[in-house]
């Protein structure tokens, strides 16, 4: 007697999130590869598809990128549950809590550029958080918060725009992101 496979079924929503977390994975690669003169400072480039899918899926479509990138990421790194890999975790949930937040806030005040903004502090805040508490207790990583800070708000700025102009425009970069059928459920 054999046993009986086990199937599951895929849906559209499914594969979309699967694609979305590919490119949100892509742009970590990217992330990793650019050398940086702090450790720990990133462009944060894979919170671009994470603005875009909060934007034009929502907010559960967006926690299901953020953690299949950082799961993702960290296999692919080889740092999976290892003091990196939380503290990615931990950015990661601070961000999308910081923005199920944001996302309340007035739309005529807030949109992509303050919601990145928010997020990228956000998740250096998790992060410092989570490492002053667990790996370096006492007050001495909080003294490269402003450094942090500050790159947050820089890397925040900078892909807000780019996502704000990804959103505004539905060309050619619209089904890179979503496929003609994302709108299908």
């Amino acid at each position: 007697m054999t046993p009986s496979p086990i199937e599951l079924a895929v849906t559209a929503e499914d594969r979309r999130v699967a694609r979305l977390a590919a490119w949100a994975m892509g742009l970590a690669l990217v992330d990793a590869a650019i050398p940086t003169p702090i450790p720990g400072v990133k462009p944060g480039f894979a919170n671009l598809v994470v603005l875009v899918v909060l934007t034009r899926y929502g907010f559960s479509t967006a926690a299901w990128v953020s953690l299949l990138r950082v799961v993702a990421a960290a296999i692919a790194f080889g740092s999976f549950l290892t003091p990196g890999f939380f503290l990615s975790l931990a950015g990661a949930s601070a961000s999308l809590g910081a923005l199920a937040l944001a996302c309340r806030l007035p739309r005529h005040w807030f949109g992509p550029v303050s919601h990145s903004v928010i997020a990228a502090l956000a998740h250096v805040a998790g992060q410092l958080a989570l490492a002053t508490l667990w790996l370096l207790p006492g007050s001495a990583v909080l003294k490269l918060s402003p450094v942090f800070a500050l790159a947050a708000t820089v890397f925040g700025t900078v892909n807000g725009l780019v996502a704000a102009r990804l959103l505004a425009n539905p060309g050619p970069t619209a089904p890179v992101l979503a496929s003609p059928a994302a709108g299908a459920r």
